[in-house]
């Protein structure tokens, strides 16, 4: 479990020099000081105990955003990220998509070529699936500020490459094309492979209601939510599609022909 960490005892300091304001914010009444007006400083860093005893830093709780109604802490996203042996530095920022609302983005640098696939998978094992990012970006740099910290205004916006987490390979077929059409539409990403997963490309709950919507309105089928959990690539979802409208078909026309009427 994490936590924010305070700072007490002796050497902490009364307060700012002339920021009543923000001494008030950070220097909070200390509930286990033996001295009635001791104080503890609320640094702003996240942590937690390892099992030895030392605390390990988290991260900021600066950048803290709330997502599809999940409130995450972009600095453990990437803490996480960095104690990827190929990560030599990492920053995670929630963008704000107008088809899909926010939508977390990774920005890395590495020199050992490791890809998209293998950090999502790294943070999938660690984290729960609404802080993984949805994107991930390699950069030869992170783009810093004056004082050296990250100049998150000048990360660039993901590219559909960002996203894909196999190597493309066109939709085959009139259904998969379709189906990858209503992908671009709902995800707002103009490239949709085959092979692409509906959750790797950004997907969540929510757009895959929509997606079975569309797909209703567009193939006349209507396959349970479930369908894009259990096939959630164009060339899964497409034969759980054309599965369905064989069914229909062969329930409308059964193989023994129209039964006929005849007065006995």
């Amino acid at each position: 479990m994490s936590g924010e960490i305070f700072i007490g005892g002796v050497p902490l300091a009364r307060g700012y020099f002339d920021r009543p304001d923000l001494t008030a914010e950070r220097f909070l009444p200390d509930p286990f000081g033996a001295e009635h007006d001791s104080k503890l400083y609320r640094t702003g860093d996240l942590g937690r105990w390892r099992k030895d005893g030392a605390i390990l830093f988290l991260g900021r709780n600066d950048f803290q955003v709330k997502v599809r109604g999940f409130r995450i802490e972009l600095g453990e996203i990437e803490s996480r990220l960095g104690e990827h042996p190929g990560v030599a530095a990492a920053a995670v920022v929630a963008l704000d998509d107008a088809a899909v609302g926010l939508r977390l983005v990774a920005y890395f640098v590495s020199s050992d070529g490791v890809g998209t696939e293998a950090l999502r998978t790294h943070l999938g094992e660690q984290l729960p699936e609404y802080m993984v990012p949805a994107a991930f970006v390699r950069l030869d740099a992170l783009p810093l500020t004056p004082s050296g910290k990250v100049d998150r205004k000048a990360l660039p916006d993901p590219g559909d490459e960002a996203y894909a987490t196999r190597e493309f390979e066109a939709p085959d077929g009139r259904t998969e094309v379709a189906l990858a059409s209503i992908w671009s539409e709902v995800l707002g990403i103009e490239r949709i492979g085959r092979w692409d997963g509906f959750f790797a490309m950004g997907g969540h709950s929510l757009l895959a209601t929509q997606v079975i919507s569309r797909v209703k309105r567009c193939f006349q089928v209507d396959l349970p939510l479930r369908c894009i959990f259990e096939t959630p690539t164009v060339a899964e979802l497409a034969q759980q599609i054309d599965a369905s409208r064989y069914i229909i078909e062969s329930e409308e026309f059964p193989a023994d022909g129209p039964t006929e009427m005849v007065e006995i």
